[in-house]
């Protein structure tokens, strides 16, 4: 299994968990959800493998180094 589909079976996990334990609730907001839960944590990686650099993080992750600051800045990791 790649490691692509380890994160994918992660995520499908969680996602088939949630909806088992709303129990009867009508979910809401799955997209923000996911995306929030699945955004921070991977910053932190990336941010830590590149040792602080956020230059680096941001060729790492494929986004502008603008991008990467604000969301650095939403998500109060820097």
């Amino acid at each position: 299994m790649s490691q692509q589909q380890d994160i994918a079976a992660c995520v499908l996990g969680a996602l088939e968990k949630y909806f088992r334990d709303l129990d009867g609730e009508k979910p809401t907001d799955v997209y923000d959800m996911v995306m929030k839960s699945v955004e921070r944590p991977m910053l932190e990686v990336v941010l830590r493998q590149a040792g602080g650099n956020q230059t680096q993080a941001a060729e790492m992750l494929g986004i502008n180094r603008n991008t990467l600051r604000k969301k650095l800045t939403e998500f109060q990791l820097i």
